[in-house]
């Protein structure tokens, strides 16, 4: 069973029969969080005292849960956390086309045009130094995406920072769309496939009525105080 933090067990002293969650640090949005957000629940006996934990089956876990190393910039931090459900696609697209990448160059002087292992025809780029430097010595120019994207071979993507943890192939004509909005001048929205904003309690808790099947009714939260607040 895993340790529970210091906010977990005080709670679980006022809130006896119950199953107690705490989400994934990087979630913060707003009320109960989602099911894949949390990665298991400690489950309290009669006196308050913790005595069983139950896997979730359903987590995804965040970057930092995976074990990833801190991202070395913005655009890396929003793939990060869209590839693994803690932030929103768009927020990969906006920070990218406002960015400055590293391109390899190949002997005529133009992008290194390569395949990805899936077979996809895509131009590598790198948000940082140090993923380029994992390289190796390689020839490389400092662009903006903007001139990348207008002088990509016939056919290829984009692929973002291929040796981190996330890479990620971009759309080209989803990035050509956002390019040209930022040129304009036009704030496009972010979609909000990711959390909110950071002010939901810690613990969450369910009454225990059954060990495999809790009613949904029953959801409660927890306040700074560890006093159960029905929703």
């Amino acid at each position: 069973m895993p340790e529970p933090p210091p906010e977990v067990v005080e709670a679980a002293r006022e809130l006896p029969d119950r199953w107690l969650g705490v989400p994934d640090p990087a979630w913060s949005g707003r009320g109960a969080p989602p099911d894949w957000a949390v990665p298991g629940r400690w489950r309290t006996d009669a006196t308050g005292a913790i005595v069983a934990w139950e896997d979730n089956d359903g987590y995804r876990p965040s970057p930092a849960a995976l074990g990833w190393p801190r991202a070395t910039d913005p655009v890396e931090s929003a793939v990060q956390r869209a590839v693994t459900g803690y932030g929103p696609a768009d927020e990969v697209l906006r920070t990218l086309a406002a960015s400055k990448v590293a391109v390899l160059t190949g002997p005529d002087g133009g992008p290194a045009a390569l395949r990805s292992a899936q077979g996809d025809p895509v131009v590598p780029v790198f948000t940082s130094p140090a993923h380029l430097r994992a390289l190796g010595s390689l020839a490389a120019r400092l662009l903006p995406v903007a001139d990348v994207v207008a002088g990509l071979p016939e056919g290829h993507s984009l692929y973002v920072n291929p040796n981190g943890p996330a890479g990620m192939i971009m759309e080209t004509e989803a990035l050509a769309e956002e390019i040209a909005a930022q040129e304009r001048g036009e704030a496009r929205p972010v979609g909000t496939d990711g959390p909110g904003a950071p002010d939901a309690p810690r613990v969450h808790a369910v009454r225990v009525t059954d060990a495999d099947r809790l009613a949904p009714h029953t959801a409660a939260r927890v306040d700074a105080a560890g006093t159960e607040v029905r929703a």
